[in-house]
């Protein structure tokens, strides 16, 4: 009798708790980036920050629209990529306007050019959409012609959850190369990390495909790593600027 006269309580909380997760799923993953474009604009300078992060995201939130198509999965999961997409075309709009405006004699390079040499550093933000668009346009086309096979759909739905569990490494290549983290937003990372997590463990509660769960996974490692990174060069001694060269010189990965 108690339990049924705490159903009107308990029935709604777990509905609002259910709203809560859903929610947070959709908006929670484009927060960390909310610290790192505000640095951005306030110091003008995208060098901490590689943009290579904005291309992993881009590719596998496409991947994943289209894996939906093929074997649909909770709604969160899906607007959570449309909103994950819109917020990286905002950041790849900042760190080139940025880009464009301290480089000093920058050579004019375009999406048109077809060169890989300067593939993702191009000097304007239209060439960028005009990439999204064409990987998006020759990917759809493959999707809808291959969407019957089982096979295509499930290697679809990994290579898209593989790709979002890389996001990291392109920022982990940077720190190491530089054996610095100067000018990336250790908040971004922590929330990284924090949204990964929780990510994770929605994905394993919520019994989606096997492949979100195990990239979930491999993601929070890659975080961890990141973390650990800023731990291990906060400790070393700053290198002495050489003075010839200019510090807007200087290109993220």
């Amino acid at each position: 009798m108690e339990a049924q006269g705490l159903d009107w309580l308990l029935v709604p909380l777990q509905q609002l708790v259910s709203w809560g997760a859903a929610g947070a799923m959709v908006f929670g993953g484009v927060v960390p980036y909310i610290p790192q474009y505000q640095d951005i604009r306030r110091t003008q300078n995208a060098d901490g920050f590689s943009t290579y992060v904005c291309l992993v995201l881009l590719l596998a939130n496409i991947l994943r629209i289209l894996f939906w198509f093929g074997r649909h999965f909770e709604s969160p999961l899906l607007w959570q990529s449309i909103i994950m997409i819109l917020t990286m075309l905002l950041m790849l709009r900042l760190c080139t306007e940025v880009r464009v405006t301290n480089e000093l004699n920058l050579k004019r390079r375009s999406f048109a050019d077809f060169d890989l040499h300067h593939f993702w550093r191009w000097s304007s933000f239209s060439d960028y959409v005009q990439c999204v668009l064409a990987f998006s346009g020759v990917a759809g086309y493959v999707t809808y012609l291959c969407i019957d096979s089982t096979l295509f759909v499930e290697t679809l739905g990994f290579l898209a959850v593989f790709t979002e569990a890389m996001l990291g490494v392109p920022q982990l290549c940077r720190n190491h190369r530089h054996r610095s983290t100067e000018g990336m937003s250790i908040k971004m990372v922590l929330m990284w990390t924090s949204g990964d997590t929780f990510k994770t463990a929605y994905f394993l509660l919520n019994h989606v495909p096997l492949q979100f769960s195990i990239c979930g996974l491999l993601q929070v490692f890659v975080d961890l790593a990141i973390l650990l990174q800023a731990y291990t060069y906060a400790r070393r001694p700053p290198k002495p600027a050489p003075h010839a060269a200019h510090p807007a010189s200087a290109k993220a990965l």
